[in-house]
């Protein structure tokens, strides 16, 4: 039985992860007091203890939860952003290809992906790879997002009866483009220049909607290759190509909330295409995705303990 602890159980990601793993027969998971979750040696001996360690942290403090383990035996979980684009960590997105879901197995560092940046990686990357999108390209990127993705303090402000007016309608937020994830889009596409992204956060707690627009004739191939491609690639229970996604011309953001899996879509026409990825932010976009790189890494199949 593989001991797990969750450094940052108290968060929004942390309480996610343990409740797909509470009622699971292979694990024990261990915790600390509300008293001594914060208590810098208390976490030291539990992260030096345990064989897998998910860390739920701002990036500091998971970069420091990472310097306090001797223990080479534990394997790290990291839902930050601190370690998705460095080289000595495996980029935890196994349906993105198969060097990554060889990798999972035997890696004892896993960066779980962003939840904005893993439906634009899961869009682009098949493309530049195949060669069907130039590196080059130039592109832009909305995503629509549940209030839940803020955390703590903005679930508190949306569900707030006094709220503000303000929050009634949907906002747009990293207006500087400057958004923590920009750097692991990039890296994880192959892409050259860093995409223009828009993230908006609307009046609901879960779920989320990446849109990635691009002319046809961006494209080395034709839309029907595109469809082909996604079909081929994605065709797992957790990250499914879906041919016809919508709600009768609409497409909710909503539409996964409290699932665990990821639906791959396009539409437009024969001139100017919309590339779609939906999901759970908190499911494939947290704490779904880091629960599948606990089960590649444990060797069972990768649905156990979540929500299809």
């Amino acid at each position: 039985m593989k001991k797990v602890f969750i450094d940052g159980s108290a968060g929004t990601t942390g309480l996610r992860i343990y409740e797909r793993l509470e009622a699971r027969r292979d694990l024990c998971l261990m915790t600390l007091s509300d008293e001594r979750r914060k208590d810098a040696e208390a976490r030291r001996e539990m992260l030096n203890s345990c064989d897998i360690a998910f860390l739920c942290l701002p990036d500091a403090a998971a970069i420091e939860a990472v310097s306090m383990i001797e223990n080479d035996d534990v394997t790290v979980i990291d839902t930050s952003t601190a370690h998705r684009t460095d080289p000595g960590w495996t980029y935890g997105f196994p349906e993105l290809s198969s060097s990554i879901k060889n990798a999972l197995p035997s890696a004892k560092r896993i960066a779980v992906p962003g939840c904005h940046a893993g439906g634009f990686i899961a869009l682009v990357r098949p493309l530049v790879e195949s060669g069907l999108l130039a590196a080059s390209a130039k592109l832009s990127c909305h995503s629509l997002t549940g209030y839940s993705g803020g955390g703590k303090k903005m679930i508190a402000d949306y569900e707030d009866a006094d709220r503000s007016t303000l929050l009634d309608a949907p906002r747009a937020y990293a207006l500087s483009c400057e958004h923590k994830h920009l750097k692991e889009m990039k890296a994880l596409t192959g892409i050259t220049t860093t995409p223009i992204f828009c993230p908006i956060v609307s009046d609901f707690y879960s779920g989320m909607l990446v849109t990635v627009p691009i002319f046809a004739d961006q494209l080395c191939g034709s839309v029907k290759d595109v469809r082909e491609l996604y079909a081929e690639r994605y065709n797992t229970p957790l990250v499914k190509y879906v041919e016809g996604n919508d709600e009768a011309g609409l497409l909710s953001a909503g539409g996964l909330s409290g699932s665990d899996r990821m639906e791959v879509s396009v539409f437009g026409n024969d001139e100017r295409i919309l590339l779609t990825a939906r999901y759970d932010n908190l499911g494939k976009g947290a704490s779904g995705a880091a629960v599948e790189c606990l089960n590649y890494k444990l060797g069972v199949d990768e649905t156990t303990g979540l929500v299809i």
